[in-house]
């Protein structure tokens, strides 16, 4: 990151940015507590994601590879934690607040279940057989709000409406027509940057990071990437000229962490640059834009999307890749079906679920909690008897 964008994070927050003071609505809790002595409301919403059971899952749960035996693939969990950093480093530069930039990047993949985006793909198509859907935003939401049971005073983990508003609204948007329950998440209003932030932290962890997995895993090819995607091919070149004796995987290394810098870079310079733009000096000024502000440039978005493409159709859709998506598919299809046929084997504690949101939704979100290895391990036990 160049130095006309590094800030000092000790720097006061833009006036568009989310204050999170006391008197903000944004701090607000469900369940009203007291203010700590030390710590703002964000920090706290922060620590209360790493202390949840559903935080520690995303350790078992996949990034990109479910079946490789390797500790060198990034996971659902070491994902969140690249995201986090990216978006705190962003949110610093943007004058944004921090701490609620890296609460939404630790909060925003909580409620993915097993295997990843096949996963969930496979989990809704077994609730539209029931007429329902699963979607991960809105899972996410469920876990923090209900399902979370660490306080005497009450369920979930009574995070703000900054942060809850955020992991609804990060990734897309959803109207009140469709969604009546989301109501209080201001759906006709834009979120703010700091929530907006996110999505674009998510893609550039995931754009260098599934590059990197794919070079570990031996299917993607350095040679191919660089003939096909120009954002790699000048990290790689630039490199290769500053450090023409080392050897290619010092070189790849230094490319990726090249190519993340350009593209935070341009998406810290577009954003600023939009906010001067359309005179943004508010939140609220944030909120009733047309549409979001925070993005590439044009040409950068382009590169973006190119490398997005070629990862879905030379490593997510490749070979191998094609076979343990199909594997999720049938794992999840198989379980789920043995679940309502045999709602005896739903834990006890799900009773009182099965009785507010019936049998379908009570097993997705059971089998949404799972890790890779105990969804595995669930299906090879029940397998014969579905």
């Amino acid at each position: 990151m160049d130095a006309t964008i590094a800030r000092n994070t000790g720097s006061s927050l833009a006036g568009y940015a989310v204050c999170g003071g006391p008197d903000d609505p944004l701090s607000r809790r469900e369940h009203p507590e007291a203010a700590h002595a030390y710590r703002t409301p964000f920090q706290r919403d922060r620590a209360r994601t790493i202390h949840s059971r559903a935080f520690r899952r995303l350790a078992g749960k996949t990034q990109v590879f479910t079946h490789r035996p390797s500790d060198h693939f990034r996971s659902r969990l070491t994902h969140t934690m690249e995201v986090a950093q990216i978006a705190r480093a962003a949110a610093g530069a943007l004058q944004l607040n921090e701490d609620m930039a890296e609460a939404l990047a630790l909060v925003h993949d909580i409620g993915h279940p097993p295997f990843g985006h096949s996963g969930e793909r496979a989990l809704d198509d077994c609730l539209r057989g029931h007429g329902l859907r699963f979607d991960h935003n809105l899972h996410a939401l469920r876990i923090v709000e209900f399902f979370e049971q660490r306080y005497a005073a009450f369920r979930g983990l009574n995070l703000t409406l900054g942060v809850r508003e955020g992991i609804v609204k990060h990734s897309r948007d959803y109207t009140e027509a469709e969604h009546p329950e989301l109501k209080e998440y201001l759906l006709d209003q834009q979120p703010p940057l700091e929530a907006q932030l996110i999505d674009w932290a998510d893609e550039i962890a995931y754009l260098t990071a599934d590059l990197d997995d794919g070079f570990e895993s031996g299917i993607l090819r350095v040679e191919h990437v660089i003939e096909h995607l120009p954002l790699f091919r000048r990290s790689f070149a630039a490199v290769q000229a500053q450090f023409p004796a080392a050897a290619e995987k010092m070189l790849v290394n230094e490319a990726l962490k090249q190519m993340l810098g350009a593209l935070v870079d341009d998406l810290i310079h577009t954003t600023k640059r939009r906010l001067s733009v359309g005179g943004i000096e508010t939140l609220a000024d944030v909120r009733k834009m047309g549409e979001r502000l925070v993005g590439f440039s044009p040409e950068m978005e382009a590169e973006r999307a190119e490398a997005k493409r070629y990862l879905y159709r030379y490593l997510y859709q490749s070979e191998e890749l094609e076979a343990a998506h199909q594997e999720a598919d049938r794992v999840i299809a198989t379980l789920f079906r043995c679940l309502i046929v045999h709602p005896e084997l739903v834990p006890n504690s799900c009773a009182e679920d099965v009785a507010a949101e019936g049998l379908p939704r009570t097993v997705a979100d059971y089998m949404a909690g799972m890790t890779d290895q105990f969804i595995l391990a669930q299906y090879g036990l029940l397998k014969e008897r579905c």
